[in-house]
């Protein structure tokens, strides 16, 4: 590494990274040194929780607990059906991407370049690229806001029974007519007092009727 990266322009990065809600981000809390920068280091997809422990190592190993904060991996949490029981799950939704708050030098980029299962950081050639605090916060911000509302990772089908767990439909069952992914949201067709009437429902509110 030669110098230092320049900030990524904000309409460059990943629609993903963004605020899905269109809301204020939060503040992070400020670095307990000046010249902390935030970068992303791309790992192995699937070992981002493994490189965070080897470089936890490395810091200690290498005496640079003065030169490297914060490291976070971005994940939401992910309600997953198993067996008729409901499981949640924190789930990376940056394959690949580890967060790494330092001061970053030409010494400390080759004891992170080298760490295990580690490909290298976000920029071009030897220069990476510092994040904005925006840019940190609205990738922070997404993992904070979906601890509230856990999203649901069940496929449901056209014309399936289910059955309402919650609300004033509660113990009804009826057909699914349509599904919206976005939304995370059902429409369900019940009976009521003999005529079928279509109830939106949240993923997290029904469950699956089996024989």
């Amino acid at each position: 590494m030669r110098e230092k990266g320049r900030t990524m322009a904000a309409e460059e990065q990943n629609p993903e990274e963004q605020n899905p809600q269109g809301e204020p981000t939060e503040q992070l809390a400020p670095p307990v040194n000046e010249n902390f920068k935030w970068y992303i280091i791309h790992a192995y997809s699937g070992f981002e929780r493994k490189v965070r422990e080897s470089l936890e190592s490395r810091i200690t190993a290498f005496g640079l607990q003065n030169r490297i904060g914060r490291i976070m991996i971005p994940t939401e949490p992910v309600t997953e059906l198993r067996n008729g029981k409901k499981y949640t799950i924190d789930r990376v939704f940056l394959p690949g991407y580890v967060l790494v708050e330092m001061d970053l030098d030409n010494d400390l980029w080759h004891v992170i370049k080298n760490t295990p299962r580690v490909t290298g950081f976000l920029g071009t050639g030897d220069n990476p690229v510092a994040l904005s605090e925006q840019e940190v916060s609205s990738i922070l911000f997404r993992s904070e806001a979906a601890k509230d509302k856990p999203s649901m990772k069940i496929k449901f089908e056209k014309g399936e029974q289910v059955r309402i767990n919650e609300g004033p439909f509660a113990n009804f069952t009826g057909a699914v007519d349509d599904i919206n992914e976005d939304k995370q949201t059902l429409k369900v067709m019940v009976s009521i007092f003999g005529r079928s009437t279509p109830v939106e429902i949240e993923f997290s509110k029904v469950d699956k009727v089996t024989e």
